[in-house]
C-alpha cells in the first residue's frame, strides 16, 4: 500500500460546489447503495448517535472515493456513524486503511466486522497523546472530537504540520449557525485558514444556504433525497491542507 504522492496531492481539485456535484453524479449508484446500508445499520443499532448529517456524511464518502487515500485518520468516532461511512468508502475503493483515535470505544460495538477487518485500527486514548510523534502518513484527516478552542489550538499547532499539503481535512460542528462562536474550535480553524491563505467548503444549511439548497436539489434529481436520518444542519468544514 502506497500513500498519495506529493504531486498527486498538490494537483487535487479545489473542493467546490461544482466539484462535489460532479462527485454525486459520478458515484451516484454506489452512494445509493451505501445510504441503504447506513439505514440498515441504524435499524440494528437503535441507540447509535448519528453525529453526521446526510450531506456532510455523503461528501466525506465521495471525497474518499475520488481521492483514494491510503491512510485516513479519524479523531472522534462516538458510536461509529462517521467511522462506518469512511470504512464503506475504503471498502468500495478496495484500498486504504482507517486509524481512529477516541477516548471511548462505543464504535467498536457498532462497526460491522466485515467493514473493520483488514482496514480499521482503533486507538483508545486522547488523540493529543496517541498522535504525538506519529510515524504514519495522513492522506485524509477527519476531526470530530472536543469542540473547544484549546483542542483546536492543539491540532492546528501540533498535528496540522504533520499533514502533507493537498491532503483533505474536515472539521465537524463548525457551522451550526451562520458563523462560529467567537471563542470556539471553528473560529480557531477559520483563523488558521485565513493566516495560511486557504479557503474552505461547507454544505451548512445556515452558513452556506445556496450551496445547501443546490445540493439538495441535485440529490432530488438523482433520486437520493430521502433522508438517511433527520439531521439537517450539515455544519462540517472541508478544505485542502495548504
Amino acid at each position: 500500500m502506497t500513500h498519495s504522492s506529493a504531486a498527486e496531492r498538490s494537483s487535487r481539485t479545489e473542493i467546490t460546489l461544482r466539484y462535489v456535484s460532479d462527485l454525486y453524479r459520478r458515484y451516484r449508484d454506489d452512494l445509493d447503495a451505501v445510504r441503504t446500508e447506513q439505514r440498515e445499520l441504524r435499524a440494528t443499532c437503535p441507540g447509535m448517535r448519528t453525529q453526521l448529517d446526510d450531506l456532510e456524511a455523503e461528501i466525506t464518502y465521495l471525497l474518499i472515493r475520488q481521492e483514494r487515500p491510503a491512510t485516513v485518520v479519524e479523531i472522534g468516532s462516538l458510536h461509529g456513524w462517521s467511522t462506518t461511512w469512511i470504512l464503506r468508502a475504503l471498502r468500495d475503493n478496495r484500498a486504504g486503511a482507517l486509524i481512529t483515535h477516541d477516548l471511548i470505544d462505543n464504535a467498536r460495538r457498532n462497526v460491522p466486522a466485515e467493514l473493520a477487518e483488514g482496514r480499521w485500527t482503533f486507538v483508545p486514548g486522547d488523540a493529543r497523546e496517541t498522535l504525538r510523534g506519529h510515524r504514519h502518513g495522513i492522506d485524509h484527516l477527519f476531526i470530530d472530537a472536543a469542540h473547544t478552542a484549546s483542542f483546536a489550538r492543539w491540532f492546528v499547532g501540533d498535528l496540522f504540520p504533520t499533514v502533507p499539503a493537498g491532503a483533505t481535512v474536515s472539521v465537524h460542528d463548525v457551522f451550526h449557525g451562520r458563523r462560529p462562536w467567537p471563542v470556539s474550535e471553528g473560529r480557531v480553524v477559520l483563523s488558521w485558514l485565513a493566516d495560511h491563505g486557504a479557503g474552505h467548503f461547507t454544505p451548512s444549511r445556515l452558513a452556506a444556504a445556496p450551496v445547501n439548497r443546490e445540493l439538495r436539489e441535485l440529490k432530488r434529481h438523482l433520486g437520493l433525497l430521502e433522508p438517511v436520518h433527520d439531521g439537517r444542519d450539515d455544519p462540517m468544514l472541508f478544505f485542502r491542507m495548504p
